[in-house]
């Protein structure tokens, strides 16, 4: 997020706020001048009060990147690091998982290197029970209110990330339907997605019951 979110969300909530640094989409192979970017963004994310960080980084042959996370580790230090999920994208996802513990990072968010956290739940699984408590393995990808009691039940998981998203229509009365800003792919103009407060509540009430 820029700082102007950042720093807009810090004042409106009481939970903690991790930020994700991701200098654009696409695979987790960064040029020197994206790290730079790297650098940069997590020093104004710790300026404008972030309570940790979110990154991943691999190899062109599909490891982490040792040597690019203990750089941006030294950064993002004190506060605690979350590696995301371009660890779906690893060789080896057992090997990949005692490299991030020797790394130090506190959590790593997981679809179990599925399409969905369901589909690879008996994976989440086995790296929950292979981290024995050294990190925090997160299940996400595709959660919602109808799965997640299985998820974590299935995973011996005590955290787990989702979007908890819905459409909102736009207020706009007056529309162009000739223009589109952006791909033919991306999302109408005109539909908003937003937290939905419901979804999270009841995400909430699933999760409590549960653990």
């Amino acid at each position: 997020p820029p700082p102007g979110l950042l720093q807009v969300v810090k004042q409106c909530v009481r939970v903690p706020v991790f930020v994700m640094i991701r200098p654009r989409g696409g695979d987790f192979l960064y040029s020197d001048r994206e790290v730079e970017v790297m650098k940069a963004d997590i020093r104004l994310a710790k300026l404008h009060g972030a309570d940790g960080l979110v990154f991943g980084a691999l190899t062109e042959d599909g490891r982490i990147d040792t040597e690019l996370c203990t750089a941006l580790l030294a950064v993002c230090r004190p506060l605690p690091v979350t590696f995301h999920r371009a660890f779906d994208m690893v060789h080896d996802p057992l090997v990949a998982l005692e490299t991030l513990i020797s790394l130090g990072f506190e959590r790593v968010l997981t679809s179990g290197c599925d399409s969905s956290a369901l589909e690879g739940l008996s994976l989440i699984k086995r790296l929950a029970e292979q981290a024995k408590g050294r990190i925090v393995v997160v299940p996400g990808g595709g959660i919602t209110e109808r799965n997640l009691q299985r998820i974590l039940e299935g995973s011996t998981a005590s955290e787990f990330h989702c979007s908890a998203r819905s459409a909102r229509d736009s207020g706009m009365k007056f529309r162009n339907p000739n223009v589109a800003m952006g791909a033919s792919f991306s999302a109408p103009e005109y539909s908003i997605k937003v937290a939905d407060v419901a979804k999270v509540r009841t995400l909430n009430a699933i999760a409590k019951n549960i653990l």
